[in-house]
């Protein structure tokens, strides 16, 4: 219980990074749909952001969780950090090199031909960020949780303050008479979407600047045969992670290229700020990763390890199922997260939120391989959920649309969760509470039915019944798990006292 109190401990603390950050980040989504309005234009972010993601994951090939496993096993924590930095920095500048040496033929290739711009303000985008993760790596691997917070912190607020200023207060001055020429040096208004990618690129920036400190030179020495162990653990890692990435943001790409033309950009739009109501699942599991990758290796040579890796699992899906049940019965509110064109998707959501509940399942199944070092398993999963991305995806949006790109990425991250625990059980048998588990979430799922046998009744009614469903559902929790919560939140002191009393 103690290292569960410790776990939870460390995911408020870069929640607090992820959450508020994520939150501010995705409060820019509202924005950003009320001011482009067509599906079309926010459709070109969209796709533009999967491709970041896509080759983000490419250039960083495993090296940060390498980094965690080498960093926890070998006295030279420096060198295990020079030498991942140094693979980074070495790849990074040859991207940007191939970039600039091609950007004709990838422009043509993504079909944006007379916005080459959008292209080489991504480059440097992602090879920031890329240089940014083994300093962040560092600082969690140190335990500097308010030095790492303070930075993600900071870039998010560069990125939500130039967004403000380039897409309200500058065209705000431009149109004000007198100033207009002023403003002209700095803003044009045909620029549109462009500002959010420069926005993006500052912030990034900042980011990395901000690392500096972390970035010692004297910890910049590069051993050949330390990289070497560290490239061939993390290559299948590599493998899971565009395999991983594919899964998450291939869709995307993949709408715009099955779709119609004339419906193809608007349906990438449509897709990509419902897809963003899942927010707060999404950033309770980015949260709970920075903590638990750390916390995972660090745990692994304890006696209780697999019994505190089944504890976490299930107040993870507990979590996560209140997550899924408190967004869908106030969907009526939350809707207008995104401006009316948009709202023509809202039907994908539970989907894509029940599709997120699962890829934090198989995040924390993910444990058995990598603390035993076999990441080729995660590989082999993960190229599975390929192929199941890719055949659905093929046949579904010609079909149904971005709906059937919401239902692949269900059945993808479900199939994965249980080649997961099935390979897992074999391997590195950790007897996880499925009863409780899929009670839970089966359970939040019903009671979301059931409220959708009550939706053409009086708005206010119908929040004030979700709000009893809601607080019925935290009440069943509550008493079922009662005395493991007092354990987890007492100090130690009480624990014994109170478990006297239980005895």
């Amino acid at each position: 219980m103690n290292s569960i109190k410790q776990l939870a401990g460390q995911t408020v603390v870069y929640g607090a990074s992820s959450i508020v950050g994520r939150l501010l980040n995705y409060l820019l989504v509202p924005l950003h749909v009320y001011i482009f309005t067509n599906p079309s234009e926010y459709g070109i972010v969209g796709e533009m952001y999967a491709w970041v993601s896509l080759l983000i994951v490419l250039l960083v090939y495993g090296m940060e969780t390498a980094f965690f496993r080498y960093n926890e096993s070998r006295d030279e924590k420096n060198l295990v950090f020079g030498s991942a930095f140094i693979s980074l920095f070495i790849t990074t500048a040859l991207f940007l090199v191939a970039v600039f040496l091609f950007i004709d033929p990838i422009s043509q290739i993504l079909q944006y031909p007379n916005n080459q711009e959008y292209i080489l303000w991504f480059s440097f985008i992602i090879a920031l960020d890329v240089l940014s993760t083994i300093p962040f790596a560092r600082l969690r691997a140190q335990n500097r949780a308010g030095r790492f917070v303070f930075v993600k912190l900071a870039g998010i607020f560069t990125n939500i303050i130039l967004n403000l200023f380039f897409l309200l207060l500058a065209p705000w001055l431009y149109s004000q008479e007198g100033l207009s020429v002023l403003v002209s040096w700095f803003y044009s208004p045909t620029m549109g979407i462009g500002y959010i990618f420069i926005a993006n690129l500052f912030s990034s920036a900042i980011t990395l600047l901000l690392l500096i400190s972390v970035i010692k030179i004297r910890d910049l020495k590069f051993n050949f045969a330390l990289w070497k162990g560290m490239f061939i653990y993390a290559f299948p890692l590599l493998i899971f992670g565009l395999a991983g990435i594919v899964n998450e943001t291939m869709d995307r790409i993949l709408i715009k290229h099955l779709s119609t033309p004339a419906e193809s950009m608007a349906n990438v739009g449509i897709y990509s700020a419902c897809y963003k109501i899942s927010i707060l699942i999404t950033i309770f599991i980015q949260a709970f990763r920075y903590a638990a990758e750390p916390f995972f290796f660090s745990k692994a040579k304890e006696k209780d390890a697999k019994e505190t890796y089944a504890t976490v699992m299930s107040y993870f899906v507990v979590t996560c199922s209140i997550i899924f049940l408190s967004i869908m019965m106030y969907i009526d509110i939350v809707q207008y997260f995104v401006s009316e064109p948009y709202r023509v998707g809202l039907g994908i959501v539970p989907i894509l939120l029940l599709a997120n509940v699962f890829l934090g399942i198989f995040y924390n199944l993910s444990v058995w391989y990598k603390v035993t070092g076999q990441t080729k398993f995660g590989a082999y999963i993960s190229i599975l959920g390929v192929v199941i991305t890719l055949a659905m995806n093929f046949i579904l949006i010609p079909l149904v649309g971005y709906v059937g790109a919401a239902w692949t990425t269900l059945v993808c991250y479900f199939v994965m969760s249980v080649a997961s625990y099935v390979l897992g059980q074999k391997h590195y048998h950790v007897n996880y509470n499925l009863q409780k588990i899929f009670g839970y979430l089966f359970l939040a799922l019903f009671l979301y039915l059931v409220s959708l046998t009550y939706q053409n009744i009086a708005l206010s009614l119908k929040l004030a019944l979700n709000s009893v469903v809601l607080i019925g559902y935290l009440t069943i929790i509550y008493f079922v798990e009662r005395k493991s919560l007092k354990l987890i939140f007492l100090n130690d002191n009480s624990k014994n006292e109170y478990e006297n009393e239980q005895d």
